[in-house]
């Protein structure tokens, strides 16, 4: 390792000798929690030069915490002692809090990802397959727009112009939205996409309506704004609008949060009744409605309904969607679309906390849409998830036939499934679990936490040997 300057203050106006005060500063450091147990500690002449003291000095402060067992001396090293005389101040509870006052946690799903044992398969809700991921012409891509000076400077709030000009394309061309460029602003992600929107939209006390069941991240982020979420039912036609017409009877609702493609989690389409009759509600009762479309690209069956954003003529909607879809989650980029004047005001919230988003990797986003290269994966992972979509629903036939019942959605990433009501829906997925297999129970989508007689299987993360696998290990786990 390479020589480093470790911070200590030294008083020289004391008449504590010198090589106490190194003493008392390297323990006080491994007591806080600043050096761990095993952490190497700079060599003595390396210290003495950076401190500015006689070597012996530095020598004499090391058998000193040595002798209180504070550190090791090996053969050209001195290390953090292992096993420490005292525990650091955060594992005895000493710091609390540097805040000095109680910081709440937000109700939610957990931020770990579930964890099985090796050769665990994961059912999840809806999330690609990493093994597919276009890697070769994303790096090429991302290798030359990193050859851009200007690109590693300072940007636009709303994301590089090129991206949002071909996303501008592709939402007017496949998904019926009349949209430029400047209506369209690039987030880390559909999440902050909401986060953004919730801040400039909803003031505390505001009323929100969600979908009952529903995808809880979303209800998280909206919680945190100080809102009061309002849970409106879903059936096989999508969300209960009558059900919303009584709630906005009871008080104002500012908002509507709502997957109209497929609805996440039961995957029904709203019905097109359903969708003139909200945007009618939306415009009399000036209600946003904050449309998230994460998987429109994979409609299996027939045409696909066309978003709300694309019908709406009074500019209530907020149109939000996601790239991680059809490139990697990981690579954080999502966008939102809305009246000029909103993604203006996005935007100056977006500058206030992030600035901008990474343009290289949007300027190589960009240059895949460009040239076609991003469409053409996506041909490419339709006939994938299509395929792998049959393998699911045959071997869910095949090996649960009577326990689980099932529609065949239109599209999407997953499959909604009813169980029988002889089973305990939470006690087979922990019995799942410990045979590999990890799924979602339904209460896990319910507004209350309920057990709901429902899960989901996300088929497009599995290739079809892993998804035949997964569900005979679920048989497996069937106890009625």
């Amino acid at each position: 390792m390479s020589p480093w300057i470790f911070p200590i203050a030294l008083e020289p106006e004391t008449s504590d000798p010198v090589y106490l005060q190194i003493t008392r500063a390297i323990s006080a450091d491994i007591r806080r929690g600043r050096l761990g147990p095993g952490a190497s500690l700079p060599g003595s002449r390396t210290l003495a030069r950076t401190l500015g003291v006689h070597r012996n000095t530095v020598l004499a402060a090391f058998r000193e915490l040595q002798a209180e067992g504070w550190i090791e001396s090996g053969r050209n090293t001195t290390k953090v002692a292992e096993v420490l005389p005292q525990p650091p101040l955060e594992i005895q509870g000493v710091v609390p809090n540097t805040l000095g006052f109680a910081l709440e946690t937000p109700p939610g799903p957990s931020l770990s990802c579930p964890i099985t044992k090796p050769g665990g398969l994961v059912f999840g809700t809806g999330l690609l397959d990493l093994r597919l991921v276009p890697t070769e012409d994303l790096a090429r891509a991302y290798a030359r727009a990193l050859r851009s000076r200007p690109l590693l400077g300072y940007g636009e709030p709303k994301g590089d112009l090129r991206l949002r000009k071909a996303l501008a394309t592709l939402l007017s061309g496949v998904r019926g939205l009349a949209v430029q460029p400047e209506q369209l602003m690039i987030v880390g992600g559909s999440q902050m996409g909401l986060d953004l929107v919730t801040r400039t939209l909803l003031r505390p006390g505001d009323r929100v309506a969600v979908e009952d069941p529903g995808y809880a991240p979303a209800w998280v982020t909206l919680r945190l704004a100080g809102v009061d979420l309002v849970p409106i039912p879903v059936d096989r036609d999508g969300l209960r609008v009558d059900v919303l017409q009584e709630r906005i009877s009871e008080g104002p609702i500012r908002a509507l949060y709502c997957t109209p493609q497929h609805q996440f989690p039961t995957t029904v389409t709203m019905e097109t009744c359903r969708r003139a009759a909200l945007l009618d509600l939306a415009r009399r009762h000036r209600m946003a409605v904050l449309e998230d479309d994460y998987d429109f690209e994979f409609p299996f069956d027939g045409s696909p309904a066309l978003p709300l954003a694309s019908a709406d003529q009074a500019g209530v909607v907020v149109y939000m969607g996601s790239l991680s879809k059809v490139v990697a989650p990981g690579l954080r980029l999502g966008f939102v679309s809305g009246p000029q004047a909103f993604v203006d005001a996005l935007a100056l919230r977006r500058y206030a906390a992030d600035r901008q988003g990474d343009q290289v990797l949007e300027r190589a986003v960009a240059e895949l849409l460009e040239d076609g290269l991003l469409q053409r994966h996506i041909r490419k992972m339709f006939r994938i998830y299509q395929s792998r979509r049959e393998a699911l629903a045959e071997a869910i036939r095949q090996e649960l036939d009577g326990a689980v019942h099932f529609e065949r959605p239109s599209g999407g990433m997953s499959l909604w499934l009813e169980v029988d009501s002889s089973l305990d829906v939470e006690a087979w997925a922990a019995r799942a679990r410990q045979k590999g297999v990890v799924f979602h129970p339904g209460s896990h989508f319910d507004f209350k936490g309920r057990s709901l007689p429902n899960l989901r299987l996300g088929f497009s993360s599995l290739n079809e040997e892993e998804l035949q696998e997964a569900v005979r290990r679920m048989k497996q786990c069937l106890h009625r």
